[in-house]
């Protein structure tokens, strides 16, 4: 079986030795992947918030392959990244994702040290979305002053790298008040989680919960919890807070239980079955938090669960051919088409796919600490 994965990662750089010259002849950090060409974000350019998912998986390819191949590629995205930096009103919460897994990334497998520093502005641009009454702001715009998602447990690793980094703890503070937040607003009783808490912003006071990206208001959106599951496991790997890791272990058990019989992910675990809607990127994080959790408790049950999600994932929705210039395909970016790709190639479902091979393969460099 080991075979399977070391042949599905060899087969994968080999892919992207084939396909990533064919983003960077255009200039695009790549978002999807549609008929045999790549495709930029659908919405604020290169500040979108996926940005940092193409040159993370070039980091993950150069930490396994030692291919400067893919460091170039990386660096030539992440110069667009940092170019965001002065464009400034695009970004949000998510420069975690955009980030960490990318100038991070290359200060962590090269000691650049200019990498260091771009990654320690995005950690100073984060913690400027820190409002004191408890919670990280996810997003801009006046209607959404007191909005904060489960998204952002993973993006909270940026800030923990920042207090490490620098011996300053405000960083991980800050990280921390957050997380408790979630903790206390996120996590249902039966250990799915809410995507989109509203809060007083005066006050902190929790005023709603919004449906966001999944099928109605209270059902479970498959890639939120997928994004609790993982960044509760990461919370606990940077703090070693048991609370986090109860969390984390809370969520996996419900996550586990909707796992289908093919190995698949629905978009959303409380959808109807009139029409199949599947997003393989929540399958795709998942098991790359339950072979986290596997290593933390020992308990085989969590690999169990990541390899049906693995399988799977190879066995129906895996395009190996270059009529396609990804890999994973039927991902979908919201239950109600946001014009972000339904049933699709997209990027970040790579990334993560990639990320729990390097994990099985033991070459996993591990980017989120």
């Amino acid at each position: 079986m080991q075979n399977r994965y070391n042949e599905a990662f060899r087969k994968a750089a080999e892919k992207y030795r084939r396909t990533a010259p064919l983003a960077a002849e255009t200039g695009i950090i790549p978002y999807k992947s549609e008929n045999g060409q790549w495709i930029p974000s659908p919405y604020a350019g290169n500040g979108w918030w996926t940005g940092g998912f193409w040159p993370g998986l070039m980091w993950q390819l150069y930490a396994a392959e030692k291919d400067g191949f893919f460091m170039d590629e990386a660096r030539r995205t992440q110069a667009l990244l940092i170019d965001q930096f002065r464009v400034f009103r695009e970004l949000n919460h998510d420069v975690g994702f955009m980030y960490l897994l990318s100038c991070g990334a290359d200060y962590k497998l090269t000691g650049d040290g200019q990498a260091r520093t771009d990654t320690l502005h995005a950690a100073s641009l984060m913690m400027g979305r820190f409002n004191p009454a408890g919670f990280i702001r996810a997003w801009d715009g006046p209607d959404r002053t007191g909005y904060a998602i489960i998204d952002c447990m993973m993006n909270l690793s940026l800030l923990y790298w920042a207090s490490r980094q620098t011996g300053d703890p405000r960083f991980a503070h800050v990280a921390d008040i957050h997380a408790h937040t979630a903790l206390r607003e996120f996590i249902r009783p039966d250990g799915s989680v809410s995507h989109i808490i509203e809060f007083d912003p005066e006050t902190g006071s929790r005023v709603c919960e919004h449906a966001g990206q999944g099928y109605a208001l209270g059902t479970q959106w498959s890639r939120g919890q997928a994004w609790g599951l993982y960044g509760f496991t990461l919370a606990y790997v940077n703090t070693k807070n048991p609370e986090y890791l109860e969390a984390a272990e809370k969520i996996a058990a419900n996550f586990a239980a909707h796992i289908r019989e093919d190995g698949l992910t629905d978009c959303d675990f409380c959808q109807p079955d009139t029409e199949e809607r599947l997003d393989n990127i929540a399958g795709a994080i998942a098991a790359c938090g339950f072979l986290e959790l596997e290593k933390l408790t020992g308990n085989d049950s969590y690999r169990i669960a990541a390899l049906r999600l693995v399988d799977g994932l190879l066995d129906h929705c895996c395009d190996w051919t270059d009529a396609c210039c990804g890999l994973l395909t039927h991902c979908t970016a919201s239950y109600h088409d946001d014009g972000a790709g339904r049933h699709t190639n997209i990027v970040y479902g790579d990334y993560f796919l990639v990320e729990a091979l390097a994990k099985l393969c033991g070459t996993d460099p591990m980017l989120w600490v």
